[in-house]
């Protein structure tokens, strides 16, 4: 995941972060005098999905926090620079300050069956389905057992043109009925979540 454009409009917090410097095992506050979260500080596995989100450049976060609010749910924004987060004590801020991939390391890692998440990121969608989560992509397209292969197999496909100097269509640009769609498929998944542990 790459750098990009911090967090939307909306009510902001000054927040506590935690950031995680690849190869190094102890946090380091992003900007002080900031107070470090301990990983999973205020956030404790509960009966209800975990929502994360690889976060830069993500263009659905306001919609992320609509219906987490309407849930109850915890939120993970996973970064590469610090961004403005709701004032929702369920809304943290988790920063990587470099390493490739590392923040998508990250969310696999800790992702657990019936969490949410949601990234642009296909080959960490496929990471995060093989641990039993839900995976959803910015523009309201679920990824699924059924379609993962042909998305990593496209995406292994459009690399080697682009490796061999051929050129290729970038992705459409993001627009309204996107946002509809990811909330409808975001609403889905965590019904679908919900159920599944009643």
């Amino acid at each position: 995941m790459g750098r990009a454009a911090s967090g939307g409009t909306g009510p902001a917090r000054e927040t506590s972060i935690c950031v995680r410097r690849a190869g190094i095992g102890t946090p380091q506050p992003a900007r002080p005098p900031r107070t470090l979260i301990a990983e999973g500080a205020g956030l404790e596995r509960s009966s209800k999905p975990h929502v994360y989100v690889d976060a830069d450049a993500c263009p659905v976060k306001q919609e992320v926090y609509k219906v987490a609010e309407r849930h109850g749910l915890p939120v993970t924004l996973v970064a590469c620079a610090w961004m403005r987060i709701p004032g929702d004590a369920r809304v943290r801020l988790e920063v990587i300050a470099q390493g490739f991939d590392a923040a998508d390391d990250w969310i696999a890692e800790r992702v657990a069956p019936g969490d949410i998440v949601v990234t642009a990121d296909i080959a960490l969608a496929s990471r995060c389905l093989a641990r039993g989560a839900h995976a959803i992509g910015t523009t309201g397209r679920p990824f699924t057992e059924d379609n993962i292969g042909d998305a990593m197999a496209t995406r292994a496909l459009l690399a080697d043109l682009r490796g061999a100097g051929e050129p290729t269509r970038g992705p459409a640009p993001f627009d309204p009925r996107d946002r509809s769609r990811f909330l409808q498929a975001l609403e889905t998944a965590v019904q679908a979540s919900l159920r599944a542990r009643d």
